[in-house]
C-alpha cells in the first residue's frame, strides 16, 4: 500500500505525474463548431478531377 503524502510535500516531477493523472483528455474538440455558409464567396478554387471524366477514355487492345 501506498503511504499518503500531501501535494506540498510532494516533489516536482511526483506533482507533475499526479496532475497527469487526474487531467481528462477529450476525445472531439468541446469548441463549438459552425457549419460553413453556402451563401458565402469562397476563394479556394475546386480541384479538378481530370481523371473522372468516363468519356474521354480510351481502350487500346494488343494483339
Amino acid at each position: 500500500m501506498k503511504k499518503f503524502i500531501p501535494k506540498e510535500k510532494l516533489g516536482k516531477k511526483a506533482k507533475r505525474l499526479e496532475a497527469q493523472k487526474n487531467r481528462v483528455t477529450w476525445a472531439f474538440s468541446p469548441v463549438t463548431r459552425q457549419v460553413e455558409s453556402k451563401k458565402g464567396y469562397k476563394r479556394k478554387q475546386k480541384s479538378r478531377n481530370r481523371f473522372d471524366n468516363d468519356d474521354a477514355g480510351f481502350l487500346i487492345v494488343l494483339f
